[in-house]
Formats: structure tokens, C-alpha cells, sequence
């Protein structure tokens, strides 16, 4: 998903906020890193978001690349974006959402909440507490179908 000037300028704000909160310094390779997953519209991967971070910042380490991604995901300014068997990706968008997964490229699209209605998912099973959910469709992108002849 690719934000506006203000909304990233917001994005920032209260990413900057949420180190404070969470006692995480704000640098600017972690400022860096969250640039790139918002000027990104696809679900980049560790190794894409380094290839982008280090044009801004060449003397950056991918293991710091790496890190800040899962620091990012934990403290929940971004997400991560993966199903089984896949490497993991990372999303900017943290609103509920869904995924549209190709079996070819491994493209993922966001898809909205509002067009599945699951007003009855379980708050709770079989003793586990549940705070969130992900759904994701596998299925191929247009892009494939056209690509492979797929109908």
C-alpha cells in the first residue's frame, strides 16, 4: 500500500511516538527501514527491503536490516505478511486485512476485511485466547494467468 506524503509524515510521527512508549531509540536506519515498506506497494521480503534500504544508507548491515524488520513487526507498527511454507514478508498496512496469495510469483495483494464477513470467529478456543486472525487465498494472479494460460 503506498501512502501519501501526510500519511506517512503521521505513520512517522507515531511510529517515533511508539519508540518513546516502548523505550526503542528512534534511529535512522529503524526511520529508513519503515520509509521503504511505505514507499513499497507489494509485501517485500527481508532481502528486497535491504536492497532498497542499503541505496539510502549504503554501510547498513543486512543482520540490522533483519533485525529492525522483527523489532518493527513486534512493537506493531508493521506486520508480517507469510502463510506456510513461505518466506516471511512484510506489510506497512497493520489494519485488519486479508491476502491474495499466487501459487506462481508468491505476489501477495491485500484484500479488505469488509468484503468476508466473519462477525462470528471465536474470541476464544479450547482455552486459547485469539487477538487476531489472518485469512489468506491462494489462487494465481492475473499477471500468472495470463503469463502460464491459466483459466
Amino acid at each position: 500500500m503506498k501512502y501519501s506524503i501526510d500519511t506517512q509524515q503521521s505513520l512517522m510521527e507515531a511510529f517515533q511516538a511508539t519508540c518513546q512508549a516502548e523505550g526503542v531509540p528512534f534511529t535512522i536506519q529503524r526511520k529508513t527501514v519503515l520509509e521503504v515498506l511505505m514507499d513499497r506497494e507489494d509485501h517485500p521480503t527481508a532481502d528486497q527491503v535491504y536492497d532498497d534500504v542499503i541505496k539510502k544508507i549504503p554501510t547498513v548491515s543486512k543482520a540490522t536490516v533483519y533485525r529492525t524488520l522483527e523489532m518493527l513487526a513486534r512493537i506493531k507498527v508493521i506486520q508480517r505478511a507469510s502463510h506456510l511454507g513461505s518466506t516471511t514478508r512484510y506489510d506497512s498496512n497493520t489494519q485488519q486485512h486479508h491476502h491474495l496469495i499466487c501459487l506462481k510469483c508468491d505476489k501477495i495483494l491485500d484484500y479488505p476485511i469488509e468484503k468476508i464477513n466473519l462477525i462470528n470467529y471465536p474470541k476464544e478456543a479450547q482455552g486459547f485466547e485469539i487477538v487476531n486472525y489472518s485469512i489468506y487465498f491462494s489462487g494465481y494472479c492475473l499477471d500468472c494467468k495470463k503469463k502460464y494460460n491459466i483459466s
